[in-house]
Formats: structure tokens, sequence, C-alpha cells
């Protein structure tokens, strides 16, 4: 069975791509979240999660944090974090970034580490 997921659905606000959406009630074995970050300097804490994570960078450009490396990545790329790979990212600026992020699993295991 398709499923059509409205906007109103995951997005914060109706104007921008910024929500998540855990899929495994729709029969997907994944996860999503779009981010949108205007400020610089903005991004999540440290953390880690027990499955793959593709981030699709969408606009702007943004410092990544992958284990022991720093990774800069800017939009048109795509990064992908291994599993159990403690991660965090930052926006760089000048302007927004704006994120597409898959996570391989249908509802979100995230273990904060700061």
């Amino acid at each position: 069975m398709a499923h059509v997921i409205d906007r109103d659905t995951w997005a914060v606000r109706s104007d921008r791509w910024k929500g998540e959406l855990q899929c495994g009630a729709y029969g997907s074995n994944s996860c999503l979240i779009f981010n949108y970050l205007p400020d610089v300097g903005g991004g999540p804490r440290l953390h880690t999660h027990p499955y793959a994570e593709i981030f699709i960078i969408r606009q702007g450009t943004g410092l990544f944090t992958v284990g022991d490396q720093e990774i800069e990545a800017s939009a048109g790329q795509i990064l992908i974090v291994p599993p159990n790979t403690p991660h965090k990212f930052t926006n760089l600026g000048p302007g927004p970034l704006e994120t597409t992020d898959i996570h391989e699993n249908g509802s979100f295991i995230t273990e904060w580490l700061e």
C-alpha cells in the first residue's frame, strides 16, 4: 500500500522544509529529518545512532564532525555516517544550511553524547 504524507503532518512550518517523520509507521525502514538552520553555528549536539545516517546538503555549507574527522560539506554533496559513529554538524554560513537527513531505521534511536 502506498502512502501520501502531507506536509502538515511533518513540517514545523508550511513555508519551510523543516521537520521530521518516522516512516516505520508507514512500512518503511527509514526516518527523515528536514533541517533548516538559518544561523551560523546552529546544529545538533554530538550524538550517535546504531544505524547509518545519510545527509543530503541542499543549501549552504556545514562543518560535520564524524568520529575524529572534520568534513566541510556544501550544497549538492551527500555525506554518509556509518552506524555507531559519533557525529554532529554546524552551519558555517554565510546564509542558511538546509539538509535532508535519512536515518536507516523506522524510528529514531539517538544517544546524545553532549
